[in-house]
Formats: structure tokens, sequence, C-alpha cells
């Protein structure tokens, strides 16, 4: 098992009942063509907002203040990479800008999909997030099999 954790942000973009999805392009068919939030990995030396406001930059061109960014949900992933996660969602319903595909090499398309009728072909890892932000959960886990206690340290 890997030694330590990624932390991704993901970022929920609302208006008027509808949620921003970018579609996968990627060489692993586990996600190619499937659908995701826009989202990347936490920078050292940067706050997950600015993290959250920058990735929507790259890779959907809106420009997002990350005073208008909330926390909505935290999610303990393990499975969905080599390396475990822990992601956090943050939503906002004020940007600048309309939102374009800015990284075509790993995204084949951007949509506005209503919430309550999302795509059944959402990566389990952002849709667990976007399920429990519809439902009010703050954190969850999954992927996580393991029982095994942790050994206490003694001293």
């Amino acid at each position: 098992m890997a030694d330590r954790h990624l932390i991704d942000v993901h970022v929920l973009l609302v208006d008027n009942g509808n949620l921003l999805l970018t579609r996968r392009r990627d060489p692993n068919p586990t996600f190619n063509g499937r659908w995701h939030l826009p989202s990347g990995k936490l920078d050292a030396g940067e706050s997950v907002l600015h993290a959250a406001a920058r990735e929507a930059h790259e890779e959907i061109g809106v420009a997002i203040d990350p005073d208008d960014l909330q926390h909505v949900h935290t999610l303990h992933v393990n499975g969905s990479g080599v390396e475990p996660r822990l992601g956090l969602f943050v939503l906002t319903t004020r940007w600048t800008g309309e939102p374009v595909n800015r990284e075509p090499d790993k995204c084949s398309a951007i949509n506005w999909l209503p919430l309550d009728n999302l795509p059944t072909d959402l990566i389990d890892y952002p849709a667990a997030g976007i399920h429990a932000f519809l439902t009010g959960q703050t954190f969850a886990i999954l992927g996580w099999t393991s029982t095994r206690t942790p050994v206490a340290i003694l001293g």
C-alpha cells in the first residue's frame, strides 16, 4: 500500500439546478468516456480553495473567487488510483466567464446536466461526492475494506 494520500479538490459549479460535468478522455478504459467534475490535486503551498479556483480556471476557463467556494463534502477514497485520496468537494454558484473545454487532451466534452437527473456513467469517486452533496452528508469513505486496527503509539 502507498505510504501517503493525495489530496484532490472537486468543484461543483451549480447553475439553476444544473451541474457542470466534464467527460474524461483517458487511456484507462475504467475512466475513459465517463463523467467527472472539474478537479485536480492540491499543490504544495496552496490552500484548498485556491486550488479549486485554479483547477476550474485551468480545466474550464472560469474565474472563481476562492471566497465564493463552500466546502460541502470530504471523501476518503481507496482504490480510485495507485494511492489513497482525500477528496474535498467545494460548491459555487458564482464565477466569471463561460465554461469551455480548456484541456481537450484530458476531456472530450463539458455539459450542464440536471442535478435531479445525472448520468449513470459518472466515475464512482466524484459520483459519491455529488450524491453526498445532494443528501447533505459532509463526510464519507469509499473503497476501504480493511478492518485493521491502528497500532497505538505508547510514549
